[in-house]
């Protein structure tokens, strides 16, 4: 097609609105879209409607069954938790006091090994005074009789240890309830005045 006036016209421009180029009416034009009437847009719509309904139903009702599985699971689970922590709790117990035991009867052992040791100090200090103890005379008798008081004691803490010890200071106060109370009252008493004066 040669142009001689440097435009193009275009072919669509003298057909009329809704015409296919072949001379028929477009299919998209004014006369071919579809009529509805308004019985069958309701009718549709009430479907739609129902449709929707029933499937806001049924996810509200999965929801739900979710949300009671989910509550029944979180339920199980603290209840293990809380099981757990208990027998955690008991062993937890059980090895403080295993502990406790053994702490105790190492601290008993160690003081009867203190006191068996105080009591072989003061054996080698009675032995350490007969040995330098004069020949004769008035000191030898006193450095004698010191260091067999003090054998006899080593001997003692040997022997009975911190629980003889205990046993035989109980046995003094019920056989001297008033002397002993006296005693306790006067220790109690420079005890005080020591502790006070020094804070």
């Amino acid at each position: 097609m040669a142009n001689t006036t440097g435009t193009m016209k275009n072919k669509n421009e003298d057909r009329p609105f809704g015409t296919h180029p072949s001379g028929g009416t477009h299919p998209s034009g004014p006369e071919n879209k579809p009529r509805h009437d308004g019985g069958n847009v309701t009718d549709k719509a009430r479907d739609l409607a129902s449709a929707a309904g029933e499937k806001a139903r049924e996810t509200a009702a999965n929801v739900t069954d979710k949300a009671r599985d989910l509550a029944s699971n979180v339920g199980e689970k603290a209840r293990d938790t809380v099981s757990n922590v208990g027998e955690k709790a008991r062993d937890a117990a059980c090895a403080v006091a295993s502990k406790a035991g053994e702490m105790a009867s190492n601290i008993g052992q160690k003081a009867g090994d203190a006191t068996a040791a105080v009591g072989g100090g003061i054996k080698s200090l009675a032995e350490t005074i007969r040995e330098n103890a004069p020949e004769s005379g008035m000191f030898k008798t006193a450095s004698t009789s010191v260091a067999n008081t003090l054998e006899s004691g080593a001997r003692y803490l040997e022997e009975e240890g911190l629980s003889g010890i205990g046993d035989d200071l109980v046995g003094f106060v019920r056989r001297n309830p008033i002397p002993a109370l006296c005693v306790g009252i006067a220790f109690g008493f420079l005890l005080a005045k020591a502790t006070s004066s020094r804070s």
